[in-house]
């Protein structure tokens, strides 16, 4: 079974993609460390790589059709991308799509955790990046990132850890 896991940054997305990936074996795509990765390839840091992307879509193009070509080629996998559930309907790849959310002010607290930083330049970059992102995927691809329909699973992580949220996630996979 593919799985997607989607979300904003600091939603937890990854955190929980990967405990689960661990939990029941399967193995990861990321759609992030390929952007983080591309970001630090160019010396980017993550808004400067974002700017970048803005301009040059091959970016975006390039780390969806490599998840997508992933995904077809393995048939029990776990990809995490902001943008997974999307690239699986569009490409017409069977998955089960979940979507983790949590408030702006949670987010920014985390990632200010993961990464440091003064909270208000966090959080500022953050929604940067965030809105980067969403003007992108509707310029690019005409999708809404706040149009959470398309997902099997919607969860909000504020008040859940990682691993109450893999284990609501594999009961709802009926997996125990």
């Amino acid at each position: 079974m593919r799985i997607t896991i989607s979300g904003p940054p600091g939603s937890g997305k990854t955190t929980v993609a990967k405990r689960l990936s661990q939990k029941i074996g399967y193995p990861l795509i990321s759609g992030g460390e390929i952007f983080r990765g591309m970001a630090k390839k160019m010396n980017m840091s993550l808004v400067e790589f974002s700017k970048y992307a803005e301009e040059n879509p091959e970016i975006d193009y390039k780390i969806d059709d490599e998840i997508a070509r992933r995904a077809k080629e393995m048939e029990n996998v776990i990809i995490d991308s902001r943008l997974s559930g999307w690239i699986m309907v569009r490409n017409g790849i069977n998955a089960f799509k979940i979507f983790i959310d949590a408030s702006r002010e949670i987010r920014a607290k985390r990632i200010q955790e993961r990464d440091g930083g003064n909270f208000e330049e966090v959080m500022r970059d953050m929604v940067f990046r965030e809105e980067s992102e969403k003007k992108r995927y509707r310029e690019l691809y005409g999708i809404d990132f706040d149009d959470k329909s398309i997902y099997d699973l919607v969860v909000n992580s504020d008040t859940m850890n990682p691993e109450e949220i893999v284990s609501y996630i594999m009961g709802e996979l009926g997996w125990k």
